[in-house]
């Protein structure tokens, strides 16, 4: 089946480019393109893209804004946002991430790496650079900017199965490398991974890793 992707980005030259890119294989297919958050938010809802490529900073409404009106709008639950920036650690990104992003790719990646992000997030899964350390990640997480951050008592309605997943889940680890680890198989591993998004109110696999870190599950690592 194709993936169907919305590139909002305010540079022509950049949105011609990433396009001429997923043109060129049979899987990915560009459905429209945006040059302002506001944009992006209006095609995404017309079109039902299966992925937004979305640059942070944009004119009329920033990427950020528009990524949290993707996000929590129930009719577009299916749209994945995949954030391209110039810098990766960028104190935004990990607030996109908090705001339902489910990954993040610098703009100076490898065209397969960009290719291969798409298919990574179609299918629900995090990608995150590996320029964003654990230790960056849960540091800006734990910003106290947050409204009403989880806490660890949230976790309760997992099994130790599933909190043992969550854990591994939030290392980095695929569904195969856990399953690996654990003696399982991918299947198995996919449905307790599958049941702790359900549980715990996540859109996705990058939602499973903000919480691990929100509620305290994964420690920051040394800075």
């Amino acid at each position: 089946m194709t993936i169907r992707v919305l590139i909002a980005d305010d540079q022509p030259l950049l949105r011609g480019s990433f396009r001429l890119l997923i043109s060129t294989v049979p899987d990915l297919e560009v459905v429209g393109e945006a040059s302002t958050g506001r944009q992006a938010v209006e095609l995404a809802r017309q079109l039902r893209a299966d992925v937004v490529l979305m640059d942070i900073r944009m004119p009329d409404l920033d990427g950020l804004t528009a990524t949290r009106m993707i996000t929590e709008n129930d009719d577009l639950a299916g749209v994945r946002v995949l954030i391209l920036t110039t810098f990766e650690i960028d104190q935004y990104v990990f607030q996109a991430l908090r705001h339902g992003a489910s990954g993040f790719l610098g703009k100076s990646a490898e065209p397969e790496e960009l290719l291969n992000a798409i298919r990574v997030v179609s299918r629900g899964d995090a990608l995150l650079s590996p320029a964003a350390t654990r230790s960056l990640i849960a540091r800006f997480l734990r910003y106290p900017d947050q409204d009403d951050p989880p806490t660890p008592q949230r976790l309760a309605v997992l099994t130790d199965r599933e909190r043992e997943i969550l854990t591994l889940v939030a290392t980095g680890l695929s569904n195969d490398e856990i399953a690996a680890h654990l003696v399982l198989s991918p299947a198995t591993v996919k449905t307790h991974v599958n049941r702790a998004m359900v549980k715990l109110g996540a859109r996705d696999r990058a939602q499973l890793v903000v919480i691990a870190y929100q509620t305290g599950l994964v420690a920051p690592g040394p800075r």
